[in-house]
């Protein structure tokens, strides 16, 4: 198991400061393409990154946001799997206690974090839905 730090960041190159990367990375990637965020901090598991340091994203279209949570799940679930091979690996029973502790806790964000991603999604589907994409659905030949 090995957690690491990673950060959403300015690009050197951008002169706009309100926009941030498109995926967080380690601060050691980051030096020399632009300023982290620090508030933008993330734990993941360091098998979420690719070999450059940068959180392997995952595909959609989807609002920034919820690709954003959708991440932190993956995570957090990741790292409570890790917590559980470390834990049923272990001979100490103190620290199988531990590790199952941990992994609950991991398990429960992200639950959280599921909820809220649910309600995002629902709220984003509600403001693309044009009433004009539908048709009066009536009587007619075809229905009776």
């Amino acid at each position: 198991m090995c957690d690491v730090y990673i950060y959403y960041f300015i690009p050197s190159n951008e002169r706009n400061a309100d926009l941030l990367s498109t995926r967080p990375a380690t601060l050691e990637a980051i030096r020399g393409r632009g300023e982290p965020v620090m508030a933008t901090q993330l734990v993941v598991d360091h098998t979420e990154l690719d070999g450059d340091g940068f959180l392997v994203a995952g595909a959609g279209n989807i609002s920034h946001e919820i690709d954003n949570i959708a991440a932190q799940i993956a995570s957090l679930e990741t790292r409570a799997a890790s917590r559980d091979n470390e834990a049923s690996a272990s001979a100490d029973g103190i620290e199988q206690y531990m590790l199952s502790l941990e992994s609950r806790e991991l398990r429960n964000q992200a639950r959280l974090l599921k909820t809220m991603r649910t309600e995002l999604v629902a709220v984003e589907l509600e403001s693309k839905i044009d009433p004009q994409d539908f048709i009066q659905f009536g009587y007619g030949a075809a229905t009776q």
